[in-house]
């Protein structure tokens, strides 16, 4: 493999925020790691070419003892704030959102699953961190309903 194409590699997991990355061509193999990052858990997320879908509906929110609604995970896979690396956030804390807004991105095997305010209110706290892993019925959002 050629320094010329090793250097794209490396530009590429730069701007997509890539910190590990393996390759077999028919020339042979190469693993790159960008020095000093952490792998993440997860894959980054794909380019928004990819297919979006909406997350299947959960049980219906739950409401805390503040008078807050808690918005979960209907699936296992990938939480993401925005609609690509880079790009502004869905939704932050101390927005108003109305029912049906999406609020993150879920990717499940490959695919970007918008999940949707069960609620209209306000964002009162976004209880996951960006690329994290989530579970299935896991806290994501809480919301103070109108």
């Amino acid at each position: 493999m050629d320094l010329e194409r090793v250097e794209a590699l490396l530009k590429l997991m730069h701007e997509y925020g890539v910190v590990e990355l393996g390759m077999e061509t028919e020339e042979g193999s190469i693993e790159l790691r960008l020095q000093g990052a952490v792998a993440p858990v997860a894959a980054a997320p794909a380019p928004m070419a990819a297919p979006v879908q909406h997350a299947p509906a959960g049980s219906a929110p739950a409401e805390a003892d503040d008078g807050t609604i808690t918005i979960d995970s209907p699936m296992v896979g990938t939480f993401y704030r925005a609609p690509k690396p880079g790009a502004k956030p869905f939704v932050s804390v101390g927005d108003r959102v109305h029912k049906g807004q999406v609020l993150c991105i879920l990717e499940a095997m490959k695919l970007m699953n918008e999940l949707e305010s069960e609620v209209s209110g306000t964002i009162v706290e976004i209880l996951v961190e960006n690329a994290e892993p989530v579970q299935f019925g896991q806290p994501l959002f809480r919301i103070r309903p109108d």
